[in-house]
Order: structure tokens, then C-alpha cells, then sequence
């Protein structure tokens, strides 16, 4: 756990405060989603299923938040780029977010695997 703590610790501001705010937001979200460091990076997980995960933009060094099964959705604000499976919601480190929207699709995601539509 010390990795994962560490990872949100060595975070920049505004990043630390986006990334805190939003690991609490994804983990009330439900009890069974827990918190993990895969691939360095905070991983959500669904009954120990990838769900979720937080990241920086290479090219913009915005933080955005991973859905894994992002391609199940069609909103304008997901983004594909080169991913298969993934889609990423952007955040803009300058404005505050909009934790509806965001609590929105992480319901909607988790509505996939308690559908059965993911198997967990």
C-alpha cells in the first residue's frame, strides 16, 4: 500500500489535490471497488476486475480518468485515440470538475459489471 500512497504523495499540484479528490469520489462510490498500483499506476477495481484508473496525458499533461470498458459508451467526452477497450474522460487541472458527470459514468460502468455484461 506505501506504493500506492507514494504515487498520489509525488504528484504535483494542482495533480495531487485532482488525483485525492477523485480517488475518494471513485472509492465511495461503491463498497466493493478497491484501490491497487498495477502497471504504476492507481488502478480501481471492481471485485479485484480492472475498472478504473487515473493518469497524466502524455501530450497534454492533463490528469484524466481511465473507464477499461470505456468502449461500451458512446458519450462525447470519452475519447478513444489509440485504445481498444479504454476510453479516457479529460480533466482540465485549471477548472474545477464536474463530479456529476464523472459520478455518472462510473455509475454507468459499474451498471456493466453488475449487468453480468462483464464478468467479474
Amino acid at each position: 500500500m506505501k506504493q500506492l500512497d507514494d504515487f498520489y504523495l509525488k504528484q504535483e499540484e494542482p495533480i495531487k489535490g485532482i488525483f485525492l479528490a477523485l480517488k475518494e469520489i471513485i472509492l465511495k462510490h461503491d463498497p466493493d471497488i478497491t484501490n491497487v498500483l498495477k502497471y504504476g499506476m492507481p488502478f480501481f477495481c471492481y471485485k479485484q476486475k480492472m475498472f478504473c484508473y487515473l493518469w497524466i496525458h502524455k501530450k497534454t499533461k492533463q490528469p484524466y480518468i481511465g473507464i477499461v470498458e470505456g468502449k461500451h459508451f458512446d458519450e462525447p467526452f470519452l475519447i478513444q485515440e489509440n485504445r481498444s477497450r479504454m476510453k479516457i474522460m479529460m480533466l482540465d487541472s485549471k477548472e474545477d470538475f464536474d463530479v456529476k458527470k464523472i459520478e455518472d459514468i462510473l455509475q454507468k460502468a459499474l451498471n456493466l459489471y453488475k449487468s453480468g455484461i462483464i464478468k467479474v
